[in-house]
Protein backbone atom coordinates (compact mmCIF):
# COMPACT_ATOMS: atom_id res chain seq x y z
CA UNK A 1 0.00 0.00 0.00
CA UNK A 2 1.13 3.18 -0.93
CA UNK A 3 1.11 6.45 1.68
CA UNK A 4 -1.37 9.06 0.73
CA UNK A 5 -0.16 12.53 0.93
CA UNK A 6 -2.82 14.75 2.67
CA UNK A 7 -2.22 17.92 4.66
CA UNK A 8 -4.99 19.72 7.04
CA UNK A 9 -4.71 23.13 8.42
CA UNK A 10 -5.93 22.76 11.53
CA UNK A 11 -7.50 24.34 14.50
CA UNK A 12 -8.17 21.62 17.28
CA UNK A 13 -10.38 24.08 18.73
CA UNK A 14 -12.35 24.43 15.97
CA UNK A 15 -14.81 21.30 15.67
CA UNK A 16 -15.56 21.14 12.05
CA UNK A 17 -11.67 21.30 11.79
CA UNK A 18 -11.67 18.03 14.45
CA UNK A 19 -14.50 16.90 12.32
CA UNK A 20 -12.83 16.86 9.31
CA UNK A 21 -9.64 15.39 10.74
CA UNK A 22 -11.88 12.39 11.67
CA UNK A 23 -13.41 12.15 8.40
CA UNK A 24 -9.49 11.94 6.74
CA UNK A 25 -8.59 8.90 9.32
CA UNK A 26 -11.80 7.42 9.13
CA UNK A 27 -10.78 6.99 5.09
CA UNK A 28 -7.46 5.19 6.39
CA UNK A 29 -5.08 8.01 5.81
CA UNK A 30 -3.30 9.40 8.77
CA UNK A 31 -2.71 13.57 7.30
CA UNK A 32 0.25 15.72 7.95
CA UNK A 33 -1.75 18.12 10.75
CA UNK A 34 -0.43 21.65 10.69
CA UNK A 35 -1.55 23.69 13.40
CA UNK A 36 -1.91 26.53 11.21
CA UNK A 37 -2.06 29.43 14.61
CA UNK A 38 1.34 27.75 15.91
CA UNK A 39 2.87 26.87 12.45
CA UNK A 40 1.06 29.41 10.00
CA UNK A 41 1.85 28.80 5.79
CA UNK A 42 4.60 31.14 4.61
CA UNK A 43 2.77 34.02 2.24
CA UNK A 44 3.61 32.27 -0.97
CA UNK A 45 2.14 29.16 0.54
CA UNK A 46 -1.05 30.73 1.59
CA UNK A 47 -1.34 32.84 -1.62
CA UNK A 48 -0.85 28.63 -3.44
CA UNK A 49 -3.58 27.20 -1.11
CA UNK A 50 -5.92 30.08 -2.36
CA UNK A 51 -5.48 29.83 -5.53
CA UNK A 52 -5.12 26.11 -5.56
CA UNK A 53 -8.69 25.84 -3.71
CA UNK A 54 -10.11 27.88 -6.24
CA UNK A 55 -11.15 31.09 -3.58
CA UNK A 56 -10.66 34.79 -3.74
CA UNK A 57 -8.43 36.21 -0.20
CA UNK A 58 -11.72 37.43 0.98
CA UNK A 59 -13.10 33.87 0.70
CA UNK A 60 -10.53 32.19 2.60
CA UNK A 61 -11.68 35.08 5.57
CA UNK A 62 -12.74 34.25 9.36
CA UNK A 63 -15.20 36.72 10.85
CA UNK A 64 -16.16 34.88 13.79
CA UNK A 65 -13.91 34.85 16.85
CA UNK A 66 -10.94 37.33 14.84
CA UNK A 67 -10.31 40.90 14.99
CA UNK A 68 -12.25 41.13 11.33
CA UNK A 69 -14.18 43.78 12.67
CA UNK A 70 -11.10 45.76 14.62
CA UNK A 71 -9.35 45.54 11.32
CA UNK A 72 -11.73 47.21 8.92
CA UNK A 73 -11.85 44.37 6.51
CA UNK A 74 -15.47 44.36 5.72
CA UNK A 75 -14.74 47.27 3.41
CA UNK A 76 -14.82 45.71 0.06
CA UNK A 77 -12.42 48.21 -1.11
CA UNK A 78 -9.15 46.47 0.09
CA UNK A 79 -7.27 44.82 -2.21
CA UNK A 80 -6.46 41.05 -1.89
CA UNK A 81 -2.78 42.42 -0.93
CA UNK A 82 -4.08 43.63 2.25
CA UNK A 83 -6.16 40.66 2.97
CA UNK A 84 -3.31 38.62 2.75
CA UNK A 85 -1.17 40.98 4.49
CA UNK A 86 -4.18 40.92 7.59
CA UNK A 87 -4.14 36.92 7.69
CA UNK A 88 -0.22 36.64 7.77
CA UNK A 89 -0.37 39.20 10.41
CA UNK A 90 -3.34 37.26 12.67
CA UNK A 91 -3.54 33.76 11.49
CA UNK A 92 -6.60 33.09 12.91
CA UNK A 93 -8.25 34.98 10.31
CA UNK A 94 -7.68 32.35 7.98
CA UNK A 95 -10.83 30.20 7.78
CA UNK A 96 -10.32 26.10 8.61
CA UNK A 97 -9.80 23.36 8.06
CA UNK A 98 -8.09 23.94 4.32
CA UNK A 99 -7.14 20.62 3.15
CA UNK A 100 -4.57 19.17 0.38
CA UNK A 101 -4.61 15.34 -0.93
CA UNK A 102 -3.50 14.52 -4.49
CA UNK A 103 -7.49 14.99 -5.79
CA UNK A 104 -7.40 19.04 -4.87
CA UNK A 105 -7.39 21.73 -2.35
CA UNK A 106 -10.55 22.48 -0.45
CA UNK A 107 -11.76 24.99 2.59
CA UNK A 108 -13.64 22.14 4.54
CA UNK A 109 -16.43 24.21 5.39
CA UNK A 110 -19.32 22.09 5.84
CA UNK A 111 -16.57 19.44 7.06
CA UNK A 112 -18.17 16.83 4.63
CA UNK A 113 -17.03 18.62 2.07
CA UNK A 114 -13.55 16.92 2.54
CA UNK A 115 -14.95 13.62 1.80
CA UNK A 116 -15.15 14.66 -1.99
CA UNK A 117 -11.05 15.45 -2.10
CA UNK A 118 -10.26 12.52 -0.48
CA UNK A 119 -8.63 9.13 -2.80
CA UNK A 120 -10.35 6.69 -0.62
CA UNK A 121 -13.80 6.04 0.77
CA UNK A 122 -14.82 6.21 4.10
CA UNK A 123 -14.10 2.80 5.79
CA UNK A 124 -17.10 2.35 7.60
CA UNK A 125 -19.90 4.59 9.79
CA UNK A 126 -19.07 8.42 10.66
CA UNK A 127 -20.82 10.58 12.82
CA UNK A 128 -20.12 13.97 13.48
CA UNK A 129 -19.39 15.57 17.38
CA UNK A 130 -22.71 17.34 16.74
CA UNK A 131 -24.70 13.82 15.89
CA UNK A 132 -24.87 14.27 12.23
CA UNK A 133 -24.17 11.27 10.31
CA UNK A 134 -22.01 11.67 7.29
CA UNK A 135 -21.14 7.73 6.30
CA UNK A 136 -23.15 4.60 7.02
CA UNK A 137 -21.84 1.54 8.25
CA UNK A 138 -20.21 0.61 4.84
CA UNK A 139 -18.83 4.01 4.72
CA UNK A 140 -21.60 5.15 2.02
CA UNK A 141 -21.66 9.25 1.86
CA UNK A 142 -25.40 9.55 3.54
CA UNK A 143 -27.04 12.59 1.42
Amino acid sequence: MTAIDVVIYHNPDCGTSRNTLAMIRNAGIEPHVIEYLKTPPSRAMLEQLIARAGLTPRALLREKGTPYAELGLGDESLSDKALIDAMMAHPILINRPLVVTPVGVRLCRPSEVVLDILPNPQRGAFTKEDGERVADDAGKRIA
